[in-house]
């Protein structure tokens, strides 16, 4: 939830233009902008068949009488192609539950929308020694009937690293990312084909060396996202 119109516009232009003046980018790199609802259109407008377009949440709900939510259709008819479900801040701030992401899912799918799930465990979860029960939890119960290897992607955000300036370890991201493959194995079919992302506070910084543990194939960028510059310096780090 940040930016003005003419920021996001800004933001938008940026990161095309940085892109059409490294085209090498897109040999290693797929690009995808999920801005405010109110800031959809205008965006996509200014972007190229370089960069995908997606939004933040969605209802589980079809069109109709639920005041205050957005649909899948009305994404779909903006053209985006994603959407982020799941996300820490919504299940913390909102209490979504997994089956509410399910249905989330459910009915993105149903529209054509690549779905990005997203999964994590709390920093008391962690020291706890529960973080791959909590994210098994949630990737197998966030997970629709629908999903396929090409309709859905996984992000895990370890919530202790979201915006804190903490970031896990390659050991910590390798433990976990295999850990999801192989959970998703036990539910879809060539699931080796699902893309895992990282999110967690990666910056220019740190990204060469996430990008570089297996079974991430890419990032779910926050805080870096803000800003082309370093929104780009991430991409040129894979």
């Amino acid at each position: 939830m940040n930016g003005t119109l003419k920021t996001a516009i800004d933001l938008a232009t940026g990161i095309v233009d940085a892109i059409q003046q490294d085209h090498r980018l897109l040999t290693k790199n797929d690009f995808l902008v999920c801005p405010p609802y109110h800031h959809l259109v205008p965006v996509q407008a200014e972007l190229t068949v370089a960069v995908s377009l997606g939004a933040q949440d969605c209802s589980p709900f079809d069109n109709g009488a639920y005041t205050g939510d957005i649909s899948a259709e009305m994404l779909k008819d903006v053209n985006c192609t994603y959407v982020i479900l799941g996300h820490s801040e919504r299940r913390q701030y909102y209490l979504e539950s997994n089956l509410m992401i399910q249905k989330k899912a459910e009915v993105a799918n149903d529209q054509g929308l690549i779905s990005i799930i997203c999964v994590g465990e709390t920093e008391d979860q962690r020291e706890a020694g529960e973080e791959k029960a909590v994210v098994e939890k949630q990737l197998l119960e966030s997970l629709p009937e629908t999903a396929t290897a090409e309709n859905t992607v996984i992000a895990y955000e370890p919530v202790w690293a979201i915006g804190t300036g903490k970031t896990a370890t390659t050991d910590d991201i390798a433990a976990m990312h295999d850990f999801i493959r192989t959970k998703l194995a036990e539910r879809l079919e060539n699931a080796e084909k699902v893309r895992i992302l990282y999110g967690g506070s990666v910056k220019p910084a740190n990204a060469a060396e996430i990008f570089a543990v297996g079974n991430v194939n890419g990032a779910l960028i926050g805080g870096a996202s803000l800003k082309a510059e370093d929104f780009i310096g991430i991409a040129k780090a894979s």
